[in-house]
């Protein structure tokens, strides 16, 4: 009964420390504990009103970024915020940890995924099988559902052949002293950590620029000779989504089973009690469209309506079958390192020079169609002969732990999608060629159609 007394009294103690911490924190920073993220700052949307002159010099005078800081060292991070991170960090890398309230995931199916890991077994140790990058601000109340689910799928694959890259950028919620105390951690349990800080703002000056700069800080570790990347490792980019590990190990499974270049997820927001399609400015369709019309006046009154003027892609989004489109992101995207290292598709030879065949994120050129970079990097694969882009409907994400329980209750967690699949329906009929126009929406008062390849071929 005395020791029965004793654990209770420890576990109370536990409570007590937690929540002191925790309330500590909240009277510090009460401005950012709850993360709002309105549709007009997501970072895919068009440029507000006050940025419109700086569209057209973005496309034609991209500006280069400071260079990133790349040594921890040279940001101290806050004391008071050390003090919680520790917290954080046993909550990422245990998932039986449940001080700190996070989604909900399943157990990992071990027959349907059990073969990513078997396949880098037969492999020589020192390659790079799987390499996860992330750019990171502000992320602090997400970083145990999306780390968490990251560790849990590199201990499912291997942490050995392994590596996780992320640039973080300008945090004062905790992101960074997190990010900054992983690293034993991570070293510990085998995996290849590339944690670096950066003092670039995506929400200063040309944006477009700065984004693709930031992602592309992310995958510099890609082309280091000490990582060992070929044309067999596979690059998971995510966003600062809540991740199960089961979305993540899926839409590596499906490039895999569908042979495909890049899968993505479909990502979504709440801004009021309907869930809304996040990425639309960023995503295409095979036709070159957006995912759902967008007026000129801006209003998102036919967000419910998907794929409104695209039958087979609605056809199968419906049927949470994967399907394939011009360009994707959504919150998580997996794709082959190739085109990223120069190397060309599988089997046969690029047939154009993309920047010396390295694809990498950009801004527009001169002349082009002002978009987001994620929409140039797959209009880029596309040139160098990787257009097998699918998005992979089972996998739904969203940008808060509460919200993402919210979409999962909606829409189904992956496992539920999987476990009733047909194999027969299940596969891409693949397009070899591109859309000839895309929708080219910069704003979106200012929207028509483009040829897909303008600047590319001059």
């Amino acid at each position: 009964m005395k020791r029965v007394r004793f654990v209770a009294i420890q576990v109370v103690c536990l409570f007590v420390v937690v929540f002191t911490v925790l309330l500590g924190y909240n009277s510090l920073f009460a401005g950012s504990w709850e993360r709002w993220k309105p549709i007009l700052l997501h970072p895919h949307s068009p440029p507000a009103e006050n940025e419109g002159s700086r569209q057209a010099a973005d496309a034609i005078s991209p500006v280069t970024p400071p260079p990133p800081t790349n040594s921890v060292e040279k940001k101290l991070g806050d004391p008071r915020l050390y003090e919680v991170a520790p917290v954080y960090v046993a909550s990422i890398m245990d998932p039986d940890y449940t001080v700190i309230p996070r989604l909900e995931c399943p157990t990992l199916h071990e027959p349907r995924y059990g073969y990513l890991r078997a396949t880098i077994s037969s492999t020589p140790s020192s390659n790079l099988r799987y390499f996860f990058g992330l750019d990171l601000r502000q992320s602090f109340k997400v970083l145990p559902r999306l780390l968490g689910s990251i560790v849990e799928a590199v201990r499912f694959l291997g942490p050995s052949s392994c590596a996780l890259s992320i640039v973080e950028g300008n945090s004062d919620d905790g992101t960074f002293e997190v990010l900054d105390l992983l690293q034993p951690e991570l070293e510990k349990l085998g995996l290849k950590y590339i944690f670096r800080h950066t003092d670039v703002d995506s929400k200063e000056g040309e944006r477009i620029t700065k984004l693709a700069a930031l992602r592309n800080m992310a995958l510099e570790p890609l082309h280091s000779k000490s990582l060992h990347a070929d044309k067999d490792t596979t690059v998971v980019f995510l966003n600062d989504v809540a991740v199960c590990s089961e979305d993540i190990l899926e839409l590596v499974h499906q490039r895999v089973l569908q042979s495909a270049d890049m899968t993505c997820a479909m990502d979504w927001v709440y801004v009021g009690n309907d869930p809304t399609f996040y990425d639309v400015w960023v995503a295409r369709t095979l036709k070159g469209n957006t995912f759902f019309d967008i007026p000129p006046d801006g209003n998102w009154n036919s967000a419910w309506n998907l794929f409104w003027n695209d039958s087979e892609s609605k056809r199968r989004y419906q049927e949470m079958l994967p399907f394939q489109v011009y360009a994707c992101w959504n919150g998580a995207a997996v794709f082959g390192a190739a085109p990223v290292l120069g190397l060309p598709p599988p089997n046969k030879e690029a047939s154009h020079t993309v920047d010396s065949r390295r694809i990498s994120f950009r801004s527009a050129r001169q002349g082009e169609c002002h978009v987001g970079e994620p929409t140039l990097f797959c209009k880029d694969m596309w040139w160098a002969g990787f257009g097998k882009i699918a998005v992979v409907p089972t996998v739904n994400l969203e940008y808060s732990d509460e919200a993402a329980k919210k979409i999962k209750d909606l829409k189904g967690y992956t496992s539920k999608w999987t476990e009733s699949e047909s194999k027969d329906s299940l596969r891409i009929e693949w397009a070899s060629e591109p859309p000839e126009n895309v929708k080219c929406m910069p704003g979106w008062e200012n929207q028509s159609w483009r040829p897909w390849n303008e600047t590319l071929e001059e």
